[in-house]
């Protein structure tokens, strides 16, 4: 809202939610929440989000492979972590899925592989208890029982 306290006029906050979302891509939950800090009423909130979508300053598709890219390739999360996110942002599963057959299934694996040894390494204790710690590590990243399981077995 403005330092007055007053809302914005619908074409103010058309600007002003143009800009915010060519500025990077945004999901539909993340554009209403904004219009409504604008004090825009649900009518005109959901004309300017139509209006968003026919001009293509948004796209669920397009918002759920960004986020994929950035998660997996950035901050090295696994799928399940990137899937709870994305649920959390009420992007349809169709597009989720989607998303997520973008990664690319090498990275992820040497992502996978590098988050396991650099842990290993900082860990202390027996082979059993880093194994342990190195496991919840993973799998608090969102990686898969079965990979995680199948890369720290190489530590055994």
């Amino acid at each position: 809202m403005k330092k007055e306290g007053k809302p914005y006029s619908f074409l103010e906050a058309k600007q002003k939610i143009e800009a915010w979302c060519a500025y990077q891509d945004r999901c539909h939950k993340e554009v209403h929440n904004k219009l409504r800090t604008y004090g825009l009423d649900d009518e005109d909130t959901n004309a300017l989000i139509s209006h968003l979508i026919e001009y293509q300053f948004l796209d669920e598709q397009r918002f759920a492979e960004s986020f994929v890219s950035g998660k997996y390739r950035i901050k090295k999360w696994g799928r399940n972590k990137i899937k709870v996110h994305l649920k959390q942002k009420n992007v349809p599963q169709v597009c989720i899925n989607h998303a997520l057959k973008t990664i690319d299934d090498e990275l992820y694996m040497e992502n996978l592989k590098g988050l396991a040894e650099r842990k290993w390494k900082e860990k202390k204790g027996t082979n059993f208890e880093k194994k342990v710690k190195v496991q919840q590590f993973l799998s608090s990243r969102g990686y898969e029982f079965d990979l995680i399981h199948d890369v720290l077995n190489t530590h055994e």
